[in-house]
């Protein structure tokens, strides 16, 4: 849950190492002797090795420096705590469960190269982000689909009851946060009289995400209603790195022909009926055609891993040939992002996004936790002559995740990047849209946690209707920010400081 996303969670953790050290010294100076000298040294070697270790793994230098600074600060057990917390890979089983499951599905996805060969003449940018999509993850572009805008949790909402309502054959739901309160009350109510009438009724929920949302039997509650459900990641109260790893996606399928992702999770904040932080401002997408194909492959990949009981997945994914046929809205291409693999695509999308962008790119963010790779691509692009804007929370959730957010303001003004906070409230979306043909929705935000750590998703439009909305949502609500120069400050020496102790630890939260 958020409070263990938080950066206080680390902080408890490196007052605790510092407290047992200085409790293993004082016993050490008391009892133990020339025995525990030897340990003590035995330690500080093992903390030193870790050091190295991380020094020659094979990811960013900002994650080595968040790590062997604690270690080295706190010789005698921070390597200890490196062993437990420090890998950010998901354990063996679930890597198992989900490459086997992943392995099976790959007949089902179709092949779009020579389409996406024939956009890389028009636009060498979108052409390459699609193929990198494409060879990476196995993501193919789709025409055949209707596309929808949602600037808004409310507007998302009526649609879902509607759709829902429509289903015949199956409903997929697996979202990070599900709450109890109008906006899941009602949805359950159609999954409930959905599932009396036969319908294949299926929720995946993140047990971290919705853990005090929920009570802890909640998926036993469902399955008794004829509703299939799993606790993705089962919260446990021990040491345990796979507790990195989170659901954070939010997807939602009828019967393989509607398909909605965004920002918005099943709780009452996300349409304002419930006031936490202001005003909350999140968008979504709804997909109608050929492109739900990849949001239920998503699901399904997710599901049979670990609740492998059909085999049967043909049923779920109808043939090409067989389906009705849409209005094509330009291109669409959903995609996933999997702390599996090492691919950090949700991030690479994003940078592709900016480096390719020749008149202006718009972004919207919860959070801005980035390393200097991000921060380099957007000033660079500011000062190649690209209106580069951001928009960002003014109200935050977390306090400490806004003091890091607003930490990296000074770096990109003085690039020429514009950035806004949006004053009624708190703004969740995750949206990109650049040079009017380019646009991308979902879960995705500009943190550590969205960026290597949790599975992720999105979808990437090309000359279609939502390019158009994105930016005029974007440039309506900047309406309602006020831009970060005006609240631009000097820092002082502890506000500094501070500023740079979070920026040199945000890898570890």
């Amino acid at each position: 849950m958020k409070f263990l996303n938080s950066i206080l969670s680390r902080i408890v953790l490196v007052v605790l190492a510092l407290l047992i050290q200085v409790a293993w010294l004082a016993v050490m100076i008391l009892r133990l002797g020339d025995f525990i000298r030897y340990a003590n040294l035995i330690l500080q070697i093992f903390s030193l090795l870790m050091v190295f270790y991380i020094a020659q793994k094979d990811t960013k230098a900002s994650f080595k420096l968040a790590w062997a600074v604690p270690i080295l600060l706190f010789p005698l057990f921070g390597g200890l705590i490196y062993l437990f917390f420090g890998t950010k890979s998901p354990t063996l089983g679930m890597r198992k469960k989900l490459e086997c499951s992943h392995a099976a599905l790959q007949e089902s996805i179709p092949d779009s190269s020579a389409v996406i060969e024939e956009i890389a003449v028009d636009n060498t940018a979108a052409g390459g982000q699609m193929r990198y999509l494409q060879k990476t993850g196995g993501f193919p572009v789709y025409q055949n689909t209707e596309t929808r805008y949602f600037p808004q949790g409310e507007d998302l909402f009526g649609a879902i009851l509607e759709e829902l309502q429509k289903a015949e054959h199956f409903i997929f739901l697996e979202f990070f946060i599900i709450a109890e309160g109008r906006m899941w009350n009602s949805v359950l109510e159609i999954l409930e009289a959905k599932a009396a009438q036969g319908v294949d009724v299926r929720v995946m929920y993140d047990d971290m995400g919705s853990l005090t949302t929920l009570p802890y039997d909640y998926a036993k509650q469902l399955e008794k209603k004829g509703i299939r459900c799993i606790r993705f990641n089962p919260f446990k109260p021990v040491l345990s790195i796979v507790m990195n790893n989170r659901d954070h996606r939010k997807i939602l399928v009828v019967d393989g022909i509607v398909g909605f992702t965004g920002g918005v999770n099943l709780a009452d904040e996300y349409i304002n009926e419930k006031v936490r932080y202001g005003h909350w401002k999140d968008t979504a997408v709804m997909l109608r055609g050929d492109a739900v194909r990849s949001l239920t492959l998503l699901f399904l990949e997710m599901w049979n891993a670990f609740r492998p009981e059909d085999n049967d997945n043909d049923r779920f994914l109808p043939k090409p040939s067989a389906s009705p046929s849409f209005a094509s809205d330009g291109f669409v291409q959903p995609y996933g992002d999997s702390p599996l693999d090492g691919e950090p695509l949700g991030e690479n999308v994003y940078l592709n996004i900016i480096h390719g962008a020749k008149r202006y790119v718009y972004i919207c963010t919860p959070y801005l936790i980035i390393d200097e790779e991000l921060e380099g691509a957007l000033t660079l692009a500011a000062k190649r002559g690209v209106d580069v804007r951001m928009i960002t929370p003014a109200i935050p959730d977390k306090k400490s995740a806004h003091a890091l957010t607003r930490s990296h303001y000074p770096k990109l003004l003085s690039g020429g990047v514009k950035i806004y906070e949006y004053t009624p409230g708190f703004i969740h979306a995750k949206s990109f849209v650049c040079d009017d043909e380019i646009a991308t929705v979902g879960t995705v935000n500009l943190d550590y946690r969205s960026l290597y750590l949790h599975f992720e998703c999105g979808v990437y439009f090309y000359q279609s209707s939502v390019v158009a909305d994105v930016k005029r949502d974007f440039l309506e609500t900047q309406e309602k920010c006020a831009p970060a120069q005006a609240q631009r400050q000097r820092f002082g020496m502890i506000r500094g400081l501070y500023h740079a102790i979070l920026r040199l630890f945000a890898p570890l939260f």
